[in-house]
């Protein structure tokens, strides 16, 4: 019944028959998942449309999106971003509030707060969430619930779907934040037309998520495509993580805005001032903006060939300085992929605050439909 309320939920309004095609599942049993689906009010039958073929008229079904609602909340170093959403991931309400620091306290207390104006603005309609979703950078054990870590958030084993929980009282789903991303986008954006595509986020960090095979990968340990800590870049840079030599010690926003305030001489400059310097030609601002376009296409060159994606979404708070570094990312790309992975497109999108606090929602609609959303911590 889950597979059948997932192909309608994503592809709706769809007929009973091309269900039954998406899903491998007999017209019989597609039919008897759709009554008691009708029964629980998560799906509608439109009017009878006849086709171009003779035969019976074609029925099309799709899902009643309000019957169940969801919370979507994404959390960064100062600010935090929730919505309430439809099943299908359509923002009802939006809320951002300020965060005082990343001391996971503070943090547990933002989201709560957050939570609980977001059901307070959804009145009697609260009582159809079904859960709350949170996202943080970094590496989150989706079946635990804990962030194990977050050098952004300086968080090292939060135990953050528990502390949720108890401050919420609504299951909690804890994820990766480009991992929830690539949840909406298998769902409802570039997914619904690519077998497989990755999301590439570049800003203070670089993160990617994957969707391989009809699934996002999530990785036996709740590690999977974590380009920006690939060791590809020189080894006497230190990364954030602790590490020498990973993508983001080059590409990341933070990295540029530091090389092109070495250039310079300016501890002060910040971001806005490098890409404006760049635009207007200085040498030393282009020269830092082309080596990070050069470390991600090879980043994205080593994650095609290892996986192979139809298309490559580059997204992220740096998107909008895509056209600094997006002749470098192509001719790098171009340089190291192999064989017939350089048919793989390369787009660039930007994403608000709005649409990762949306794949924080989708990760809760997606356990939900999976089984396995619950309310143990």
């Amino acid at each position: 019944m889950t597979t059948v309320l997932a192909e309608i939920l994503k592809h709706g309004p769809i007929p009973r028959i091309e269900v039954a095609r998406r899903t491998g599942l007999s017209q019989g049993a597609v039919t008897k998942a759709v009554a008691r689906l009708t029964e629980q009010g998560l799906i509608s039958t439109h009017d009878n449309r006849r086709s171009s073929t003779p035969g019976r008229p074609v029925q099309p079904i799709s899902v009643q999106e309000e019957a169940r609602l969801a919370i979507g909340i994404t959390v960064r170093v100062d600010e935090v971003f929730g919505v309430a959403t439809t099943m299908r991931a359509n923002v009802l309400h939006s809320i951002h509030r300020p965060l005082a620091s990343t001391a996971s306290p503070v943090v547990v207390e933002g989201v709560a707060d957050v939570v609980h104006d977001l059901l307070d603005r959804l009145g009697a309609d609260a009582e159809r969430v079904v859960g709350v979703g949170v996202a943080v950078s970094g590496d989150v054990d989706k079946a635990t619930g804990i962030v194990r870590n977050s050098p952004r958030l300086n968080w090292s084993a939060v135990p953050l779907r528990e502390l949720i929980h108890e401050q919420c009282d609504l299951p909690v789903v804890v994820d990766n934040d480009v991992r929830a991303l690539s949840i909406a986008e298998e769902w409802f954006g570039i997914g619904i037309d690519s077998g497989s595509f990755a999301i590439v986020t570049i800003g203070a960090g670089i993160g990617c998520g994957l969707y391989v095979n009809g699934d996002v990968v999530e990785g036996d340990h709740g590690v999977a495509g974590e380009i920006g800590h690939l060791p590809l870049a020189p080894g006497d840079l230190l990364c954030t993580c602790g590490r020498r030599g990973c993508v983001e010690t080059v590409a990341s926003s933070s990295a540029i805005v530091h090389a092109v305030r070495d250039a310079k001489n300016d501890p002060l400059m910040t971001m806005r001032e490098a890409v404006a310097l760049a635009r207007a030609g200085d040498v030393e601002a282009r020269a830092a903006f082309e080596r990070a376009g050069s470390m991600i296409g090879l980043a994205l060159a080593t994650m095609a060939n290892l996986v192979g994606p139809s298309v490559i979404l580059v997204a992220g708070e740096s998107v909008t300085n895509y056209d600094l570094f997006e002749r470098r990312v192509r001719e790098a790309f171009d340089d190291h992929v192999f064989g017939s992975a350089r048919a793989c497109k390369i787009i660039a999108r930007s994403h608000t605050f709005e649409d990762w606090a949306r794949g924080s929602a989708a990760s809760v609609i997606r356990s939900m439909l999976d089984g396995t959303l619950t309310t143990h911590s």
